[in-house]
């Protein structure tokens, strides 16, 4: 091979390998930036033309951005830990990507433009609609959801409990921002259309795809800031994807999607429920403070096996006493809460989160009270979700 075309070929593979979210090193204004659902529509973005002959026989995926680092931008590419998060449209990030036209049809929607620890309940509903809405036209297979890794598993474990679809809904994000040496976002996105778009990821619910892996929504967490391989399930991953081709290990077991008793058309607004963290000293200001704001539930983020400081225990009981659903679960990111153990929970009428963790249990719970306040339902929809 002569140099020339060796060259040629050089310069083609490092042009599609840093080609998705390719933006200017200095980030746009943060004016650009949109704060939530509430105030800002969902609105159609349409993505890069797709040729009429691309569109024969291939699967529909809808790309749905939300924002968060996939879409961020830094200085200079030596900023991967340090940038703007909710930055690059989605008709950018999908024209930095061509290659996902040979995977399926892929259009884009700009849903959000927002950074993902700023999301509200309120746009948790708009999604699971938009979301809802898309999968029910016989013209969409998939859907992708590009967002913010911070609360990325909240978001995919609310989908996964609403949205009554077997078809593949795929959340991804990236750790470090497009403009970054070594970004990870363009494979992320590159194998969650590839997800999205496959016969083998339906009936699955909810799934994030992240540095290669597939995990159920129900089980992700993200366990590390930094690193690339931030997420990961204490069950393990459902599968992996190497070069566009998806390996599955495992079935989700838990209720989900059109398994599930819970229905977005059926949900107008989440009630309120909060979390309340223990740590050495903790005083009973917390539960006393989030029983006298009105919230419908509190999940008590214990150590251990849930454990409840005996200063606390008084607290908790008096907020159940007037109501206020106590759901006991544990801030250790891995095992799961025993029920009448470390506590009395059917003496206290509270409910255990199983092997959820607080934001999960706080998601569930919110979702189960549009149905039920009995704890004996909501411990049952505990162990089955």
């Amino acid at each position: 091979m002569n140099r020339v075309l060796q060259s040629s070929l050089l310069a083609a593979a490092i042009a599609s390998l840093l080609g998705c979210a390719q933006v200017p090193n200095a980030p746009p204004d943060d004016k650009a930036v949109a704060t939530s659902a509430a105030s800002t529509p969902v609105a159609a973005t349409a993505a890069a033309p797709i040729a009429a002959e691309q569109k024969a026989g291939k699967k529909h995926v809808v790309v749905l951005a939300t924002g968060g680092t996939i879409a961020g931008a830094g200085a200079s590419a030596l900023n991967s830990a340090s940038y703007t998060a909710a930055k690059v449209p989605v008709e950018q990030l999908l024209a930095g990507l061509p290659e996902v036209q040979g995977i399926a049809e892929v259009t884009g929607e700009q849903v959000f433009q927002i950074a993902s620890e700023s999301l509200t309940s309120a746009d948790l509903l708009a999604l699971g609609q938009r979301v809802d809405a898309l999968l029910k036209q016989p013209d969409v297979d998939g859907v992708v959801i590009t967002h913010g890794t911070d609360t990325m598993e909240e978001t995919g474990f609310f989908l996964n409990l609403v949205i009554p679809s077997d078809k593949p809904i795929v959340l991804v994000g990236s750790m470090r921002p497009g403009t970054a040496i070594s970004a990870d976002g363009a494979l992320n996105l590159l194998n969650a259309i590839s997800v999205a778009a496959s016969d083998d990821a339906k009936g699955k619910g909810a799934l994030i795809v992240m540095n290669d892996e597939i995990h159920t929504a129900r089980d992700v967490a993200k366990l590390t800031n930094i690193k690339t391989s931030a997420f990961s399930s204490q069950w393990g991953p459902l599968g992996m994807v190497v070069e566009g081709k998806n390996y599955w290990f495992r079935d989700p077991v838990k209720r989900h999607t059109t398994g599930s008793e819970f229905s977005i058309a059926n949900i107008t607004e989440l009630p309120a429920v909060e979390i309340a963290y223990s740590y050495n000293n903790v005083p009973p200001t917390m539960i006393q403070a989030l029983g006298a704001s009105g919230v419908q539930a509190i999940v008590h983020a214990g150590t251990g096996n849930g454990s409840v400081p005996n200063r606390i225990v008084p607290a908790l009981k008096a907020e159940r006493a007037k109501g206020t659903v106590i759901v006991r679960s544990s801030r250790v990111p891995a095992g799961f809460v025993l029920r009448n153990a470390e506590q009395p929970d059917d003496q206290n009428d509270w409910v255990v989160a199983h092997d959820l963790n607080p934001q999960k249990a706080r998601i569930l719970t919110a979702v189960a009270l549009t149905r039920t306040h009995d704890t004996k339902e909501l411990q049952r929809i505990f162990w089955e979700y």
